[in-house]
Formats: structure tokens, C-alpha cells, sequence
């Protein structure tokens, strides 16, 4: 069976290589290719060979101590120790899908009625995955701040021994799992899930006891000592070893202690490899499983459309406009379910508290009135520079239906801002909502700032919020009409370098037509704050946003006119619809 998986696994490849390099005839995914590749060469091979060279006949600029150097070596391996036991502990306490388990239709057609063992079946989809956690392995590895191929080598190894030794576990985890919820509970099945639970609370109770000293630690290093003497002496030493063991490759500093540290690892992973390889009465069960739950959550992500009572009517008469306004409106409403605002949530929240730390730590602000108003600045600053790339309610989506709207009686440049309209007003309201909230807790995280220069701050950015999120959607919708086959339409995200370098493209695009649209409302602005700053102070930023705002919204509006025509020559065989 090895050697047909091997077959099957060189096979794809060559197969998925012809085909990306079949696909560069075409001059967008040729063009693509090319930006991704010369993305990669300057921003990491390029560097990488920079400091190189850079660092050869001179000492390092800024070298590690030796202090710090040796604590990073001893206590390193049972900091990473402790986070494998964490995730883990969560991946037993979560059930979830394990990638060994996910076979495709074709495997489960030809292999599963195959003459194959089931262990069989397991050490073929553990020999598929080793592609992806080779990749995920290497490209951490050119990252690496190192000088030595060697020590770029030494830390892939070790990455791709954790990363294999976790995707296995969890496939045990799963399999157990099954076998307890069938009653086909054996006795090493509930014996490794006491084992998780009781070294999670030794661990749990040493990491607790260590914290409690933290109060008069000196400062960080002592804390990391605290912390990693955890894994030096004690019964937690023991428990956390199996893991530490696996951290261990990436902190030896001599080949020799590497060659004692990945014999431990590889220890670990072969132990976990027999516990799977024993545990597989339950596989086509668990199989089954993994397979019903993938179903099920791709019924959870697709959006199910809800009927709704809301307080907007169309009207039987008016803008053609507001039709297309309410129709995305009710669509957003009638569409969001939980799973998909998380997905807009989770990097929302994700910016919003890196850039509120980074704005408590300029402003040396405290407290939870600074907290959430640096969040809601943060919001803001998400809703208006990002949402557009978010909020896809408009063209980028309905071009997929390109058949219907041609048909309606509408004018072109009518569906082009009609489109826009819903977003815009989403984004605004959220962005307003998020700038009052900071200006109402703007005296906790900017307490050196006036009341005056708050207030006019806040209002410089609710003026020019509706006209930067209309100049970008623009931008986007323009996009999608001029080249409709490198805008990804609907909810299909291409993969691959090829799309990575489109998407790089049309970044750069969409930034450079920004500029050339605020240009001509940048500089009369900059005349009239000119004008009123010595009168005004800093309340001549208002007119002059509303100089900006005003000039910006017209060229939304004769921007639209013009793509108004180029909508209506758009071909129907130009857009490419996903299967």
C-alpha cells in the first residue's frame, strides 16, 4: 500500500503542477505569477540575502546576549511544551475534524471497497498530508532570522516533526472520541483521556503556583525562569517531557544535542503513531462522522436566507437607485447568520485591539474608558479602510447574475451606484457609530488633547468616513467591471501564486486609484485649512474635510457615469462562474 500511495501522491502533484503551469498561457495568470514571484523575491529572499552578505566580515549589529541566549534555550523548550499541552487538552475537550480523516470522493470510491486495511487506509492519507505540512514547515523556516543553512534546515525539521506528530494525535483524539461515543469504550481509550485531563491539572496547578511569584518578579527574564523551571524538576517535568521533547530540536544550539533532542521527538511521534495505528476499530465510524460534520458545516457557512421583518419598504416610485440600495439591504439582513459575522467580527477584533494597544501605548493611557475608546477608534479606522474589501454586497457579487440585471430597464449608471449604495451606508453607519462612541471616551485615552480638538478630530472623520468609503467601493466595483476575471466574484477565493499575485495587482491598483481620486480634493482642503488655521485652530479641519468630502463624492458620482457605458458593453461570457 506504501508504494501505491507513494504513486498516488507523486501522481497529483505532477498532475496539479501541469495544471497551474498549463494555466499561464493565459496572460493574467502569467502576469499573477510573476508579481507573486517577484513579491516573494524582495521581500524575503532578496533580505534574507542582504543581511547575509551584509553580516560577512563584520560583527552583528545588535547581538543576542548571552544571558538571554542560554535562559531562550533552557526555558524555551518548556514554554512551547506548555502550549502543545494547552492545545491538546483544547482538542480533546473540542471535538473537531482531524485532516487524516478527510478523504476525498475518489479515495473513498476506488479505496474503501480495495482490498486495504483500515491501518492501511490511515498510513496512506498520513503519507497525503505530508506536502502541505512540509510547506507549512518550510516557509517559517526561510523566515527564520538565520544566517545558516544549516540552522534553517535543523528548525524545518523539527517544525515538520511537531507539525506530524500533532495532525496524528489529533487523528487519535478523533478515533477515541468515536470509540467512547459507539460504547466501544476500551479501557486505553477513557485511560488517555484520565491521562489528558490529570496532566492538565499538575501542569495547570504548577503554571498557577509559578504565576503566583510573578507579582515580584523583577522584570521578564526572571518570569520566563519562573515559568520554565516548570519543566526542569517535579512531577509537571514528567508530564510536560513528552512535549517538551518535541519543542526540545528547535532550541539545541550543537548538532550533537539535535541529534539527542529529534531522537526523543521522533520517540514521541512513534509512540503516538502505534496509539492511532491500534485505535482504528472505530475508523469507518469515525470516518462517517468527520464526513457528516463537514457536510454540516458547509450548510452552517452557506447563508440561508431568513425572512426578516424590518422597518424599509421600497417604494412603488422613486430613484432607481434606492431599488438596488434595498435589495442588497434586505440581502445582508436576510443572509447574515452567525458563522458569517464571525468571519467579519474575528479580524475586526483582531485589528482593533492591536491598534488600541498600539494607541494606549503612544498615548501612555490606562484604564477600560481608554481600552474601549482606542477599540472604537480602532472600529472606525477597520470600517473605513478595510470594510470596502469586506462588505461585498454590490457588483462583486451580483455580476454573477449578470443575465438578470441585464434585463431589467434600469440605467446603467443607475445599477452602478444603486449597487454601491447599501455598503456605503453600512460602513458609514458603523463608522459613525464607532467614532461617536471614541469621542464620547476620547478624554480617558487622549487626556493631553482639549475638548475643542477632540471634538473636531472626531468630526474631520465622520465627514470625510462616507466619501472614503465611496471612493474605495468605487474603485472595487470599477474593478470588477473593467476586468472582471481578476476580481474574485461571489464567494469563490481562488488559490495559488498565480492568484496571490492578482490579488497583489489589483491591491496596488485599487491604492493608486485612491490617491489619483483624492488628490483633486486634497489640495483646495489643504488651502482652506490653510486659510482658517491661524483663525480657527484646529477646528479648520472641518471645512476643510467638507471641502475633501464634497469634491471626492462628485468624483464618485462622474466615476459611475462614466462606468455606466462600460457596464452596458459588458459581456456576459467575461464573467467566470465558479462550479
Amino acid at each position: 500500500m506504501i508504494g501505491a500511495s507513494v504513486y498516488i501522491i507523486v501522481c497529483s502533484a505532477r498532475n496539479r503542477i501541469r495544471v497551474r503551469l498549463r494555466r499561464l498561457k493565459e496572460p493574467r495568470y502569467f502576469i499573477g505569477g510573476a508579481a507573486a514571484i517577484v513579491y516573494f523575491y524582495f521581500t524575503v529572499f532578496a533580505r534574507m540575502w542582504g543581511r547575509s552578505r551584509a553580516s560577512r566580515g563584520r560583527p552583528r549589529s545588535i547581538p543576542i546576549p548571552a544571558d538571554m541566549l542560554a535562559l531562550l534555550q533552557t526555558a524555551g523548550p518548556t514554554l512551547v511544551g506548555i502550549a502543545l499541552l494547552v492545545i491538546m487538552a483544547l482538542a480533546w475537550l473540542f471535538p473537531g475534524d482531524s485532516g487524516l480523516l478527510a478523504f476525498t470522493p475518489s479515495e473513498t470510491d476506488f479505496l474503501f471497497p480495495a482490498p486495504v486495511s483500515r491501518r492501511a487506509l490511515l498510513v496512506h492519507r498520513l503519507l497525503r498530508s505530508q506536502l502541505g505540512l512540509l510547506f507549512a514547515a518550510i516557509v517559517p523556516a526561510f523566515l527564520f532570522p538565520s544566517g545558516s543553512a544549516a540552522s534553517r534546515v535543523k528548525f524545518a525539521v523539527s517544525m515538520w516533526l511537531i507539525f506530524l506528530t500533532m495532525r496524528v494525535h489529533f487523528t487519535g483524539i478523533t478515533l477515541a472520541r468515536a470509540s467512547l461515543a459507539l460504547g466501544q469504550g476500551k479501557r486505553r481509550q477513557w485511560g488517555a483521556l484520565a491521562v489528558m485531563l490529570a496532566a492538565v491539572a499538575v501542569v495547570g496547578g504548577a503554571v498557577i503556583r509559578a504565576c503566583a511569584g510573578l507579582r515580584s518578579a523583577a522584570d521578564i527574564p526572571d518570569a520566563v525562569e519562573r515559568l520554565g523551571a516548570i519543566g526542569v524538576s517535579g512531577i509537571a517535568s514528567w508530564i510536560l517531557w513528552p512535549f517538551t521533547a518535541l519543542a526540545r530540536p528547535l532550541f539545541a544550539e550543537s548538532a550533537g544535542a539535535y541529534g539527542v533532542a529529534i531522537t526523543g521527538a521522533l520517540v514521541v511521534f512513534a509512540v503516538n503513531l502505534v496509539w492511532v495505528l491500534r485505535s482504528d476499530e472505530a475508523f469507518q465510524d469515525a470516518v462517517s462522522d468527520a464526513e457528516a460534520r463537514r457536510a454540516e458545516k458547509k450548510l452552517r457557512d452557506r447563508p440561508v436566507v431568513r425572512a426578516r421583518s424590518v422597518g424599509w419598504q421600497l417604494a412603488l416610485s422613486g430613484r432607481p437607485e434606492s431599488m438596488f440600495a434595498w435589495k442588497n439591504a434586505m440581502q445582508m439582513l436576510r443572509g447574515t447568520t452567525s458563522a458569517a459575522a464571525l468571519r467579519y467580527i474575528a479580524p475586526a477584533v483582531g485589528v482593533g485591539v492591536g491598534a488600541s494597544s498600539a494607541v494606549m501605548a503612544a498615548t501612555r493611557a490606562s484604564g477600560a474608558a481608554a481600552a474601549i475608546g482606542s477599540m472604537a477608534l480602532a472600529a472606525a479606522a477597520f470600517a473605513i479602510v478595510l470594510g470596502p474589501q469586506v462588505a461585498r454586497s454590490d457588483l462583486r457579487e451580483d455580476l454573477l447574475h449578470l443575465e438578470l440585471l441585464k434585463t431589467w430597464p434600469v440605467p446603467p449608471a443607475a445599477v452602478v451606484r444603486g449597487e454601491m449604495l447599501a455598503p456605503a451606508m453600512a460602513l458609514t453607519l458603523v463608522a459613525w457609530s464607532a467614532i461617536a462612541c471614541a469621542l464620547v471616551l476620547s478624554a480617558a485615552a487622549f487626556s493631553a488633547a482639549s475638548l475643542a480638538s477632540r471634538a473636531s478630530i472626531g468630526a474631520t472623520i465622520a465627514i470625510v468616513a462616507p466619501a472614503l468609503i465611496s471612493a474605495q467601493l468605487t474603485v472595487h466595483n470599477a474593478a470588477a467591471i473593467l476586468f472582471p476575471a481578476w476580481v474574485p466574484l461571489g464567494t469563490a477565493r481562488p488559490r495559488g501564486l498565480d492568484a496571490m499575485g492578482q490579488r497583489l495587482i489589483l491591491f496596488f491598483g485599487v491604492v493608486l486609484a485612491m490617491v489619483l481620486m483624492l488628490l483633486p480634493g486634497a489640495i483646495p482642503a489643504a488651502l482652506v485649512w490653510l486659510a482658517l488655521h491661524g483663525l480657527l485652530g484646529t477646528a479648520a479641519f472641518v471645512p476643510a474635510a467638507t471641502v475633501l468630502a464634497a469634491i471626492v463624492l462628485v468624483e464618485v458620482f462622474v466615476a459611475t457615469e462614466a462606468l455606466g457605458p462600460l457596464y452596458e458593453r459588458l459581456d456576459l461570457t467575461a464573467i467566470e462562474k465558479s462550479e
